[in-house]
């Protein structure tokens, strides 16, 4: 504590400094740079809790509101209740969402699909939310739709809004891929015409007795689909109906990429960036409409990232993807290259950071670098190091203190769109979780001219105890330059016994929790429960405020938490790797878990809630 207050005093004066990325690096006492450099001060907890009401943040349970069903490719014959409020997989009771629940085989399932009818869509974990350009008032967000958390078994799904968020009258999973075991990483945008493109990550597996899902080439529940994919699904501008999406190219889905060579070709990680910008230079832009769809692929030899393109056309269609090509990587750095977010900025540039895990460091640590294309992806330039020796949180077993979760993707990244007098490129953000002090916390930095050089980090998120976790940082710019820093805060204690408070975050369920050492339920427990936050800042970093909740209610992320190895693990649960953040004009929308009951789910399943907060 004593050597995070000291830096605090010490470099809050630096936050802007623009500096050599083997500077930024380095770190005090164990530090990296950037901890305990918090430019606005910390803040209390009352203040912070405070902050939801008097900032007029609103939120809304999105997902519990409506019921959604489909007929998985492989059923989950696991049960981990009653602790924690599991209940297995459920039959559907009566869908309301009017999507095709699958009373019959869907058009790509195959085999062990005749052994399951439509269940029940319980779990909604994993975020994403994007705002139409043509229409800011029209907003679709998506995310993981499970029929069983035990057995980390999900579509994709997604739910819209006309009215700029206020209601959400359409939801229900994204069709055309449930012929696949798992859809995952659910990631979407616009293109400049109003259409909506999801980014899908399709793929097979299948339990063993013990409830271990099992990859095997040749043994794949469904012999009639690849067994993974990097793939497409397109909603077009003005349709309402819940199935209307466009999900295939050429007379098959709609692939980017597809392996039937099991573990020796594992795509993981899509993410997906349009270039929406008319003119460059005061000229055509040759890429306008262009799709990026970034991947990285597991061949053996550790992953590789990759980018595929295709031109968006009006009416929802595209053109072919073009090959798959290799982006530069680290030099001399080893072959664990992931975690790809393109953006591209209002001079047609497409950047994307990638994430490095170093040998030489360990398990500890990673590099992140940036790469960027100048003529629409034909070629790349770089590896540029943006941060070297990140500390990062444990990819599996329990990776945050008193919870059974962990956490995955370690950076968000986004473009400017406003110059600055402190450098002659539009700026580019990057923002990281450090665990450096043993608990997380959430470092910022920019760079102003294409990666060369990077401002001193700083820590956005401003608790005054130091021992309490923050992560899965997500970020925004809006139309006038100010940048959005959302993340997960665990700042705040569990609700007291005996509260109304407790009642509805379902503490009482809490029962059994092999990584916690307090009494169960955790009635006033620290470091525990969950709340989001956000912090903006101006095109400069300069800070604009304190942190704000823009979560209502604390919760419990112990209640229905996805096990992502196998029901036998409980130490191995899940929330995603990241939540939704984006800005239409004056307004920053963010969209993530609760398990919170607020009178829409009293079984305390993980459901997506949208919260709004207007711009300083």
């Amino acid at each position: 504590m004593s050597t995070i207050r000291h830096l605090l005093m010490a470099v809050a004066t630096a936050a802007f400094a623009l500096i050599p990325t083997s500077v930024m690096s380095a770190s005090t006492g164990g530090l990296e740079a950037g901890v305990g450099n918090v430019p606005q001060g910390t803040q209390t907890n009352s203040a912070y809790a405070a902050s939801f009401k008097n900032r007029g943040v609103t939120n809304v349970f999105v997902t519990s509101r409506q019921v959604s069903c489909y007929r998985p490719e492989v059923p989950i014959p696991f049960n981990n209740g009653p602790n924690d409020g599991y209940t297995g997989e459920l039959p559907c009771p009566r869908a309301t969402t009017g999507e095709d629940i699958g009373r019959q085989q869907y058009p790509t399932q195959f085999g062990t699909s005749t052994a399951a009818g439509p269940m029940l869509v319980t779990d909604k974990s994993e975020s994403d939310i994007r705002v139409d350009p043509t229409n800011p008032n029209h907003i679709i967000g998506s995310s993981k739709w499970f029929t069983g958390a035990e057995g980390y078994n999900h579509l994709l799904g997604f739910y819209e809004s006309w009215d700029g968020g206020i209601t959400w009258p359409v939801m229900g999973h994204i069709p055309g891929y449930e012929g696949w075991t798992d859809n995952t990483d659910p990631v979407g945008a616009f293109d400049p015409y109003g259409n909506y493109y999801e980014a899908i990550l399709p793929y097979q597996f299948y339990y063993d007795k013990g409830g271990h899902k099992k990859y095997e080439p040749g043994n794949e529940p469904n012999h009639f689909v690849p067994n993974e994919a990097v793939s497409v699904a397109v909603r077009p501008r003005g349709v309402t109906g819940v199935r209307d999406w466009i999900t295939t190219h050429a007379g098959h889905p709609d692939y980017v990429f597809t392996t039937d060579a099991g573990l020796g070709q594992e795509p993981d990680k899509q993410w997906i960036a349009i270039d929406r910008n008319p003119t460059v230079g005061g000229r055509p832009n040759p890429n306008f409409g262009r799709v990026y769809v970034m991947f990285v692929n597991f061949n053996g030899n550790g992953s590789k990232p990759y980018v595929s393109t295709a031109i968006a056309h009006r009416d929802g269609t595209h053109s072919d993807w073009t090959a798959p090509m290799l982006l530069p990587t680290g030099n001399g750095a080893t072959n664990n290259n992931t975690y790809l977010y393109p953006h591209v900025d209002p001079d047609g540039v497409v950047y994307t950071p990638v994430v490095n895990y170093a040998s030489a460091q360990g398990s500890c640590c990673v590099d992140i670098y940036v790469d960027y294309s100048s003529d629409g992806g034909v070629s790349w330039n770089g590896p540029l190091l943006a941060a070297a020796g990140v500390h990062t949180p444990p990819l599996s077993g329990a990776g945050y203190a008193n919870t059974t979760f962990e956490d995955g993707i370690e950076e968000t990244f986004a473009v400017g769109n406003h110059l600055t007098r402190l450098g002659p490129n539009y700026p580019i953000y990057l923002a990281y979780e450090s665990k450096s002090s043993g608990y997380g916390n959430m470092l910022l930095t920019a760079s102003y001219d294409q990666g060369k050089k990077w401002s001193h980090p700083i820590q956005v998120n401003d608790n005054a105890n130091p021992s309490v976790d923050e992560f899965q940082p997500n970020l925004a710019v809006g139309p006038d330059g100010t940048v959005s820093v959302n993340f997960y805060d665990r700042r705040l204690a569990c609700p007291a016994a005996g509260t109304r408070a407790a009642a509805n975050a379902g503490l009482a369920l809490d029962r059994s929790n092999p990584n916690y050492g307090g009494s169960l339920p955790p009635y006033g427990a620290t470091n525990y429960c969950i709340t989001s936050s956000v912090q903006f800042y101006a095109a400069d970093l300069a800070p604009k405020g304190h942190n704000v909740r823009i979560t209502q209610h604390s919760w419990d992320p112990q209640l229905n938490s996805p096990n992502r190895s196998c029901p036998c693990n409980p130490l191995d649960t899940f929330l995603g790797d990241y939540f939704g953040n984006e800005i239409a004009g004056s307004i920053d929308y963010a969209t993530f878990i609760s398990t919170y009951d607020d009178g829409t789910n009293p079984h305390h399943y993980q459901q997506q809630v949208v919260a709004k907060i207007s711009l300083p």
